[in-house]
């Protein structure tokens, strides 16, 4: 029987390039989306070992009916949004957006299949949170918490599950080529980087996989993603 990945924020850069990956090691992709339906029915044609699942990671309702009778072996919390805004400029809208993607929305969809990994006494959960998490960056507190709290989230979750042999470890990805950053001035930004390039998704959805499928010995920790750029 073919392992099985869901993946949230499947139509995201890093997301796509995630079930690329994994559909490329033999595992079965479930491929969540919100909006982008055209990108996740080209991307199923694709991967042909795949299934689509709509449902808005906010809701509550809508997750726990999506997901109620799911059995994975993998969740990738990799949904995530960004609206920057220096803090004293922020509003009510951009501060909650931001933390009901990252953290409640993890929140809902960990929980959703977390029952059937007890039960199987098997899994694995990687949480894509970022370097903002990390160090925070001026005109992301909304990013920088909720990728924190991403991170703070792993520590106490893998505590927690391990004796199920569950698995939960994140990623902190730095200046990675995406939607996010199609905006920034990433040849200039790149010259703060030892190794003096960009991030693809590629580089993203291998530590995912390593962390997912290859590092049995490894939970409750998160791996700096930025090229040297934060150490």
């Amino acid at each position: 029987m073919d392992r099985r990945v869901l993946i949230t924020g499947s139509t995201g850069a890093i997301g796509e390039a995630c079930a690329r990956y994994f559909h490329e090691n033999g595992y079965f992709v479930y491929l969540h989306y919100r909006n982008n339906k055209e990108k996740v029915e080209k991307l199923k044609i694709e991967l042909n070992n795949s299934e689509i699942l709509k449902f808005d990671i906010t809701n509550k309702e809508d997750v726990v009916k999506a997901l109620e009778n799911l059995e994975i072996d993998v969740l990738v919390n990799n949904a995530g949004i960004t609206k920057d805004n220096l803090f004293f400029l922020m509003s009510d809208d951009e501060w909650s957006d931001v933390i009901d993607t990252s953290v409640n929305g993890s929140y809902y969809v960990t929980k959703a299949v977390l029952k059937s990994m007890i039960t199987n006494k098997r899994g694995a959960i990687i949480n894509v949170a970022s370097v903002s998490g990390l160090v925070g960056n001026a005109g992301q507190t909304n990013y920088s918490a909720a990728k924190g709290a991403m991170i703070a989230f792993t520590k106490a979750l893998s505590a927690e599950v391990a004796r199920y042999k569950i698995r939960v470890n994140a990623v902190a990805p730095g200046l990675i080529e995406s939607e996010m950053t199609k905006d920034l001035p990433l040849k200039e930004m790149k010259k703060a980087i030892p190794l003096r390039r960009i991030g693809q998704p590629i580089d993203v959805a291998e530590c995912v996989f390593f962390l997912a499928d290859k590092a049995s010995y490894v939970t409750g920790e998160t791996l700096n993603i930025s090229g040297g750029m934060v150490r």
